[in-house]
């Protein structure tokens, strides 16, 4: 048993994987073809397949022995960018792009669970490759309302991104919460309209909105605790159509992006300044919130196992960092809720490939050399789980 070498015999495979889907990227719960390839490849594999959530995917591999399940997890949309590379394998879709790593997250994948396939016999317990569609927009609760944590029951999950502020030949991985939630808020201030040049007969959302903005940002820093890290953004006002009108109505959205705590708190001091503001200013107001993501918080035990295959793959230590924490959300956060899990990160940025981009770049790239220490990932952190890596 030799993970590093099994990976690196298909690493031609793993690329040819990579590049395949990221010239064909699919949006979420359009991952079509995506999804039909994926089946393919783990049924020729020998594992069970069954496809829920729309366009998901999941391959069971089951042990000779009964025992416990892990649950492997990548996510397979792309996203609405247009792709500014000029590569063999650019995006053929107009306005579609792979810019956040996700078709290297499924290429390793698939070619973890043909590798970890070779394993069944010494196996007790099983393995899920679950193949998540539209994690930009979170589909993993789907995944989990249609039976993914179940049949077999599912005893603990691992993940992971390709992570382009981090170096090639670097893996992050640290206990507690790495990922931020992220709850989306609709504002509507219905003041009353008028005409500009008499405005004091109207009651004006623009400027409502504009005290509503600045005392939410005063909010962040003067009654929220800065160790505790918050991020309050609005990304949306939509109000009026003319130069001589005062609107009536002013539409506004953002999100609240926390990483510790359920965020009660901060809804509160942000409903309680938007209630205080409309009424001083004599306007009504609607507001409602969608969850985005949770906190994605990684078990300590989990991490720790996930740490020594980190050290094992890359041979230093000091190239297994653990300091990455990010208000970006991840949907991986509705599976490692409902049982022990760990998201690790592997670095993909390389300065003289240009493959430093930032996530969701249209330039964003990926340096290959990564996949393999991604895919190897998955299969140490599985064979650990089983007690299988001392074979």
């Amino acid at each position: 048993m030799n993970p590093k070498r099994e990976v690196a015999a298909l690493q031609e495979e793993l690329v040819r994987l990579r590049r395949d889907f990221h010239m064909y990227p699919e949006l979420g719960f359009e991952e079509i073809r995506t999804g039909d390839k994926v089946a393919a490849y783990l049924e020729e594999n020998g594992l069970e397949v069954s496809r829920l959530a729309k366009t998901g995917v999941i391959g069971l591999l089951k042990g000779e022995k009964p025992g416990k399940t892990l649950l492997l997890r990548a996510d397979m949309d792309a996203l609405p960018i247009q792709e500014q590379n000029e590569l063999s394998y650019k995006s053929v879709h107009e306005e579609k792009m792979h810019a956040c790593g996700h078709d290297g997250h499924v290429a390793m994948l698939l070619v973890a669970a043909k590798i970890l396939s070779a394993y069944k016999e010494r196996l007790a317990g099983n393995i899920k490759f679950v193949f998540q569609p539209n994690e930009e927009d979170a589909g993993a609760y789907l995944m989990i309302e249609e039976g993914a944590m179940e049949n077999p029951s599912v005893d603990a999950v691992a993940g992971a991104h390709l992570w382009s502020n981090l170096c090639t030949g670097t893996v992050d991985i640290c206990a507690g919460s790495v990922m931020a939630a992220s709850h989306y808020f609709f504002l509507t201030i219905k003041g009353k309209g008028g005409h500009a040049g008499y405005v004091d007969q109207a009651v004006d959302p623009i400027m409502i909105s504009a005290n509503v903005i600045q005392a939410v940002q005063s909010m962040q820093t003067r009654e929220l605790d800065a160790l505790s890290p918050v991020s309050i953004v609005f990304t949306r006002v939509n109000a009026g159509f003319n130069t001589t009108i005062v609107p009536e109505v002013l539409e506004m959205q953002g999100s609240i992006r926390f990483l510790f705590g359920d965020g009660s708190n901060i809804k509160e001091n942000f409903e309680r300044i938007i209630s205080n503001l409309c009424s001083a200013y004599r306007a009504e107001y609607d507001l409602s919130y969608k969850v985005g993501n949770e906190i994605l918080i990684n078990d300590p035990e989990m991490t720790v196992m996930a740490r020594q295959a980190a050290v094992e793959i890359l041979g230093d230590e000091n190239n297994v960092k653990a300091g990455l924490r990010s208000m970006g959300g991840e949907d991986f956060s509705d599976f490692s809720r409902l049982v022990p899990g760990v998201f690790y990160f592997i670095g993909s940025g390389n300065q003289e490939k240009k493959t430093n981009y930032s996530l969701h770049h249209p330039c964003f790239n990926l340096d290959e050399d990564a996949l393999p220490i991604g895919t190897e990932m998955h299969i140490r952190v599985a064979l650990k789980f089983f007690g299988l890596d001392g074979y």
